[in-house]
């Protein structure tokens, strides 16, 4: 029984067709094995998981990144820098967001980290706390923090203020491993995230919201949890705990910097808020960073730079810029 003249025509001109193919490859050496979508560039996933801090800011470069990169995605988590540098370690992601220094036993491990950007930890309190006048007055001496946060010597308002009141000072801390735990922690002479006292709430989001949901908290918070990203303005139920620097008692017109988040980013860029807690962030993969990721990395300290400012983090000044770049491969 013989084919139909219709797919006669159509099996004749498929075989013609493969032979042409067959007959290009082989007089062509350079497409020899592949094929026209083996050239064709490849989609790549990027994992990154880590801190708060971060978490905006990265997710921002990416997707600019893509714009110019649309054949790299992301997918960015945030879960606390602790949680981060376990899951690059354990390779469950390509890189880490991590909001603090990178410590030895992590660098034995392969940690490989690269300065990108700089923020801080700000303290909080509820926008209506009874004596919220004479503490945007006078501020709060790091002494005093120590003695809220660390000792437990300061337990009411009245002993924050020098003042009758017996009021509890409710006070809020971290309870997920994080960087914004760790820098508070350290500027108020502890060692690590477990020397603050305080009731233990989960991710940067939930300790801002404990803090506005009751008239006696306090807390802290990296800035971009702390101030609205379109108003620039503290979130609201929240003020930000200025610090009286010098100790004086009072507030002067050179430590009042915290009305907007661009006046706290210009004090801690000319280093008037001290480090810590503002401090250096970091992405971190393990071991040298893939070409992929180094070529993320490098946009982030060239053109991605541009856009640190306007979303509420500090750029790296040229000599740290340069640091950064050397540790490309």
């Amino acid at each position: 029984m013989s084919l139909q003249p219709k797919l006669l025509r159509i099996v004749l001109l498929s075989l013609s067709l493969l032979l042409l193919v067959a007959c290009s490859s082989s007089n062509n050496p350079a497409n020899s094995g592949s094929s026209a979508a083996d050239q064709s560039p490849q989609q790549e996933t990027l994992a990154i998981s880590g801190a708060f801090a971060l978490f905006p800011m990265v997710t921002f470069w990416a997707e600019e990144y893509q714009k110019v990169n649309p054949n790299v995605r992301f997918d960015i988590q945030a879960g606390g820098a602790g949680k981060g540098m376990t899951d690059v370690l354990a390779g469950a992601v390509d890189i880490a967001m991590v909001s603090r220094e990178l410590r030895p036993i992590e660098l034995d491990q392969g940690a490989y980290g690269v300065p990108v950007t700089i923020d801080a930890v700000i303290g909080t309190l509820n926008v209506n706390n009874p004596h919220l006048e004479q503490i945007l007055t006078q501020g709060v001496s790091r002494e005093t923090a120590i003695g809220i946060w660390i000792t437990g010597d300061i337990t009411t308002w009245g002993q924050a203020l020098g003042i009758d009141d017996d009021t509890q000072i409710n006070v809020y801390t971290r309870s997920d491993a994080s960087g914004a735990g760790e820098m508070w922690s350290m500027f108020l002479g502890g060692d690590a995230q477990e020397d603050l006292l305080g009731t233990a709430v989960n991710a940067d989001p939930g300790l801002a919201e404990a803090v506005r949901q009751d008239t006696l908290g306090v807390g802290y918070n990296n800035i971009g949890f702390a101030y609205d990203q379109t108003t620039e303005l503290p979130i609201a139920g929240l003020q930000i705990i200025p610090i009286d620097l010098n100790g004086d008692g009072r507030l002067s017109d050179d430590e009042n910097f915290y009305g907007t988040r661009d006046q706290l980013t210009a004090a801690i860029a000319a280093e008037i808020y001290p480090f810590p807690p503002a401090r250096v962030l970091y992405l971190v993969t393990k071991g040298d960073p893939s070409p992929t990721i180094v070529d993320f990395y490098r946009w982030i300290l060239n053109e991605g730079q541009a856009f640190v400012t306007d979303a509420g983090y500090v750029r790296l000044n040229e000599a740290r810029l340069n640091d950064a770049l050397s540790l490309l491969p």
